[in-house]
């Protein structure tokens, strides 16, 4: 099954992570949303893959958020999916307006500011992600790159 998916990720202290080429970002402890597209080869199998980073099993970073990730006071705690659909900047470009960005993380194939989101609260974000993945699955996605 391949479509557009939505990790959400708990840091449980503040922490500063170094996201390869965008270098090191301070962040505070909480809840993060990171939207990817699962279309290529192996589909939402690609969610199975960040859980290894995210339980240590698999320490390679190939997107920015295996470098969230893969910091020891993370936990990837569940996914919002939408099936079949490439409503990634859709769905980021809705939780801008919801939670808060973390500027330039997850965005670089693309024409939107982040695929990063912030919420103190983890079933703010969650009400957030499932709200944008529900929006963008029934209106057309806008051009924003993909």
């Amino acid at each position: 099954m391949k479509g557009t998916y939505t990790l959400l990720v708990s840091l449980a202290s503040a922490a500063e992570i170094e996201f390869g080429a965008k270098g090191t970002r301070t962040l505070d402890s909480g809840w993060y949303a990171y939207t990817g597209s699962a279309f290529g080869r192996g589909g939402f199998s690609r969610i199975t893959r960040h859980a290894r980073v995210a339980s240590g099993e698999n320490d390679a970073r190939h997107w920015h958020v295996d470098y969230l990730l893969g910091h020891p006071d993370t936990e990837l705690a569940d996914d919002v999916r939408t099936e079949n659909e490439d409503v990634e900047c859709a769905v980021a470009e809705q939780l801008d307006g919801e939670i808060e960005p973390v500027h330039g993380i997850g965005a670089s194939d693309c024409d939107c500011g982040t695929h990063l989101h912030f919420a103190a609260e983890r079933e703010h974000l969650q009400t957030a992600v499932r709200r944008a993945h529900e929006s963008s699955a029934d209106s057309p996605s806008p051009e924003t790159g993909h």
